[in-house]
Order: C-alpha cells, then structure tokens, then sequence
C-alpha cells in the first residue's frame, strides 16, 4: 500500500455500501380448492341428493327392471303363476331381430322420428326469428298461441286433428276440396297427419328456447355482420347460428327423444297403428307385444333396443357437437 494513501473502509462514504436484503414476500394462505376435497365442495351435490334420489327412483330402478325382465321367459303364464319363470339370455332379442316385422317398425319409425324432427326444428327456428322482427302486441299473440298448444294434452290435441281432417265432418277437406278423402286409410297420408299433430305441439318448446338464445346473442355481432354487406340468410347460417349451437344440441336432441317414442299421437289418430299396422312405431308396437299378445319379455326387449339407440344417438351428436366446438 503506498504511503499517505487512507484506507477506505465499508463506512467510507466513497464505497457503496452493501444493500440490505429483502424480506420474503408472504405467501398467500393455502385454500382448499372446490373440487370435493373440502368441505364446500360436497354443498351442490347435497342439494342435488333430494331431485337425483326422485330421478333414481323413477329411472334407475324401472330400467332396471324392464333389463331383467328382457332377458326372461316372461308371459302371462308366468304372471299367473302357471309357469316357472326361465332365464332366456338373449333369446327375446335374437326373436327381434328375426322378426321381419319389427324391422319394417324399425325402419318406419327412424324415417318418422327423422322427419318429425327437421319438421319441428325448421318450424320453431323460423318462428323463433319471426318472434324478433315482429312488434310486441303480435310477438305476444304468437307466443300465447304457441304456449296454448303446448299446454294441449296429447290425447285432446290429437282428437281435435282427427276432427278437423275428419272426411265426412272436419273443415279442412272442406276447405282444400277433398270431397271424403280419409287421411287415416293410406299409410303416408296417416303417417302424414300424425306428423302435423306432433309438429305443432312440438314447436313452441323449440320457438321459445332458440328465441331466448337469439336474444342472447350481442347485438354488436350482428350489426358487424348486416355493415359488412351480409344478408339475412347469410347471418343466421354464419353468425347466429354457430353461437345458438348449445341451445340447437339441447332442442335436437329433445326433439329426436319425443319424437323416436311418440305412443299417443299414432294409438288416438291411426287406431292403434293403423290398418294391418301399416302406421305402427316401436312405442307401439312395444305395447303391443307386451299387453295385447302378453308377451311381456320382448315388449320389454324393444324397450331396451329404444332405450340403447337414443343413448347412442345423444352421445353421437354431443360428440360432433364438441369437435365442432374444438375446431372454431
């Protein structure tokens, strides 16, 4: 060190000092996360127990018992006690499926449902719009008018249509000059007049859910979409549409289930099926089999091949659905 040269020291003014470490910054208290673990994650499901107890009773133990009973021996011998009951396995189903009659049901009733289905959605999705471009006194007067007929039981609706096309006394050939033409005797023009029946006690639900989603859809979107030049058409398909795809899976798939089991409409309107069955679908049929002919076995067997093609074609679409929704 070289003479008269002071030694700086750490309270030198000239050398920075040291700066003091920082304190740790406190860590935020551990919460329990809501997915059951703690205790506010079991709150929803214990208000849920009450309606999912109600609903396992009516659907888990019914179906339940229409499965076992499928896979029995199961007539009205055994219902007297005549007859010990015997295990079949997969026989009633293997009965089915040979039975060229419960083929054409089969096939009948998908044309039917399918047709029911695009009918109803076309005519409550139409009225849907109408519902927003009309002003409030005749949106009131539709709304009223479709609620009426969704209130209609089944039974009174479809007795007032068999009225109304009735050939000797219903105003409607009357009015379209049909003379005495019988709607009910050919099997399309039957198949026909259940259609209309179902159509309109089917479309209010569909009317007032995809209005109710229309109105949730932002208006900024839709005015972006009518300033770039789009047309009405063009908007509904490109725009409302695709974001009324939640609301659209619900109403179908409620749709394909009324109208894949429609029992009330084809038994008052066709007679219980028609002439010869040439009207007859799986709900009927089903009721056929099991308490006109007592066989109780494969009447519970088309139960459970309904039961398994509206599972398989909720879960189809839901799927669809949601690959649609990975690829927006």
């Amino acid at each position: 060190m070289e003479p008269g040269k002071a030694t700086r020291t750490a309270t030198d003014p000239a050398r920075p000092a040291t700066a003091p470490a920082r304190p740790a910054a406190p860590r935020p208290p551990r919460t329990r996360r809501a997915t059951g673990r703690g205790s506010g994650g079991w709150t929803p499901w214990l208000y849920l127990a009450p309606a999912l107890a109600v609903l396992g009773g009516l659907l888990v133990y019914p179906i339940h018992q229409l499965g076992l009973i499928s896979f029995l021996e199961y007539t009205q011998a055994q219902v007297s006690g005549g007859e010990p009951t015997s295990f079949k396995g997969f026989g009633n189903y293997t009965a089915l499926l040979r039975d060229e009659q419960f083929r054409q049901v089969l096939l009948a009733t998908v044309v039917f449902a399918a047709a029911c289905v695009a009918a109803t959605l076309a005519v409550g999705c139409a009225l849907a719009v109408l519902l927003t471009r009309i002003r409030a006194l005749p949106r009131l007067a539709l709304l009223l008018a479709a609620l009426g007929a969704w209130a209609t039981p089944a039974v009174t609706g479809s007795t007032v249509w068999v009225f109304l096309f009735d050939p000797d006394f219903g105003p409607v050939n009357r009015v379209l000059g049909l003379g005495d033409f019988s709607w009910t005797y050919g099997r399309c023009s039957a198949f026909a007049l259940v259609l209309f029946e179902v159509v309109w006690c089917s479309f209010p639900f569909v009317m007032v859910t995809v209005y109710a989603g229309i109105k949730a859809v932002p208006s900024e979107v839709l005015e972006a979409a009518a300033l770039d030049g789009a047309s009405q058409w063009r908007i509904w398909r490109s725009v409302t549409a695709p974001l009324l795809r939640p609301v659209l899976a619900v109403v179908t798939i409620q749709s394909v289930i009324w109208d894949f089991k429609v029992f009330t409409q084809i038994y008052v309107m066709t007679g219980g099926g028609g002439i010869a069955g040439q009207n007859l679908v799986l709900n009927v049929y089903a009721y056929q089999k099991a308490f006109a002919s007592s066989q109780y076995s494969l009447g519970s067997a088309i139960g459970v091949v309904m039961l398994l093609i509206l599972l398989a074609v909720a879960l189809v679409h839901l799927r669809l659905l949601r690959r649609q929704g990975e690829h927006l």
